[in-house]
């Protein structure tokens, strides 16, 4: 029978993208480890949903993303369908992988299992992995790093005609706001310095180029 670890992972995902890449699932496994410990969740789900939670739709151009947290939970339903597990424990990994996006208008996080997942997938936009992997999918998608906000956008989250929505766009209309989405004091806690870190780096960001820093 396969084991389900992060060698095993490892194969659904590619190695080289900065954003979505196994990195990302190696950081979020082992965060999700520590959360679901300080949380007393059931560690089998969460290992399980951490390491399935983006394999589908994660690699760079297949413009699935806005599908992958349904298209992933189908597939762990198939992986861990062939290991034996039960239905009812892999309805629990589904849930974790179907609640973990941010801007999903589907599933929110209702089992433990499922706000230690997003917790520990959110922390992995703060702090200086966070800037990494939101300043890599803006050049991944064609963006710039830094382009001046409109009004408009700065008002109604949408861009003027011919506006970018750069790595600055997507930390002022995301990032700035993740730690207060998350659900367990773990993650609250590690969210306050990393939130400071992506804060700062962007400040710095804009001020540099508008010429005031």
């Amino acid at each position: 029978m396969t084991t389900l670890n992060l060698e095993t992972a490892r194969a659904w995902y590619p190695g080289i993208d900065p954003v979505h890449g196994f990195e990302h699932v190696r950081r979020v496994y082992n965060m999700a480890e520590h959360l679901a410990v300080a949380a007393g969740a059931d560690l089998e789900i969460v290992r399980a949903a951490a390491l399935l939670h983006d394999a589908q739709g994660s690699h760079p151009g297949e413009g699935a993303r806005h599908s992958h947290h349904e298209d992933s939970a189908e597939f762990a339903a198939e992986v861990l369908g062939e290991m034996g597990w039960t239905a009812e424990r892999i309805h629990a990994v589904q849930h974790c992988i179907r609640a973990h996006r941010y801007r999903s208008q589907g599933d929110t996080p209702v089992t433990i299992e499922a706000k230690v997942l997003f917790d520990a997938d959110k922390l992995d936009v703060l702090g200086a992995e966070g800037v990494a992997r939101t300043i890599a999918y803006a050049i991944q998608a064609g963006q710039p790093v830094y382009e001046k906000p409109s009004q408009l956008f700065l008002a109604k989250w949408q861009e003027e005609p011919g506006e970018h929505h750069s790595a600055y766009h997507e930390y002022l209309f995301k990032l700035v706001r993740v730690k207060e989405r998350l659900f367990t004091p773990e993650a609250k806690r590690i969210a306050e310095q990393r939130h400071q870190a992506l804060v700062a780096y962007f400040e710095q960001l804009e001020g540099e180029e508008e010429g005031t820093r």
